[in-house]
């Protein structure tokens, strides 16, 4: 039997922020409530009730949030705004500038603030937050990726491995591109050279 995956049911995020993260999804991006799941008693016998609910985030996928009933927020689930913390975020696809520009209108005239709009290699897109701080992204495909794309892809990741690898030897850790890009230089002019030979 041959398998694939077929693309993301949902990504799931817990709120604390029930009737803020509801307005927020339904009222604000205007994506339809599909399900709520009113659970108790699962998990461990500490484990809190909780609501989990989706909404249709488009092309057949959701986007789920828990909440869980009498909890407190535990201090490891505090999103911080940085870097690391806006590395986990969801993305949506729109086909046209137009569209791109539409969406910034209604979210700014609903009191959404746009941190950043920025065009970068293969995507123009829009930045902001939903009311529990989690990042979110509008982005329109600036072109589809290309074989060379892949490689390339291939090619770096390769090159960081080998070096993330070498420095953990050393008793380091990657923490610098150019080494990367360096070693990426390396493989690819091994390459020519036994094309050359």
């Amino acid at each position: 039997m041959n398998i694939a995956l077929k693309g993301v049911h949902h990504t799931a995020r817990p709120t604390w922020r029930l009737k803020d993260t509801v307005e927020f999804y339904r009222d604000i991006l205007g994506l339809d409530l599909v399900h709520c799941i009113s659970a108790h008693g699962w998990g461990p016998s500490n484990h809190p009730d909780f609501l989990h609910f989706f909404f249709d985030s488009g092309n057949g996928s959701t986007i789920a949030f828990f909440y869980y009933l009498g909890d407190d927020q535990p201090e490891h689930l505090v999103h911080r705004p940085n870097y690391d913390s806006d590395a986990t975020h969801t993305a949506w696809r729109v086909t046209s500038r137009e569209e791109l520009m539409a969406w910034r209108e209604r979210l700014e005239s609903r009191g959404v603030e746009i941190m950043y709009q920025i065009e970068h290699e293969v995507v123009e897109s829009i930045y902001f937050r939903d009311p529990n701080g989690y990042y979110l992204e509008i982005g329109r495909p600036l072109r589809d990726f290309l074989p060379v794309d892949r490689e390339d892809g291939k090619l770096t990741l390769e090159a960081a491995i080998a070096v993330e690898e070498q420095r953990v030897k050393e008793g380091g850790r990657l923490d610098d591109i150019m080494s990367v890009w360096k070693a990426k230089g390396d493989i690819l002019n091994k390459r020519f050279e036994s094309i050359s030979a």
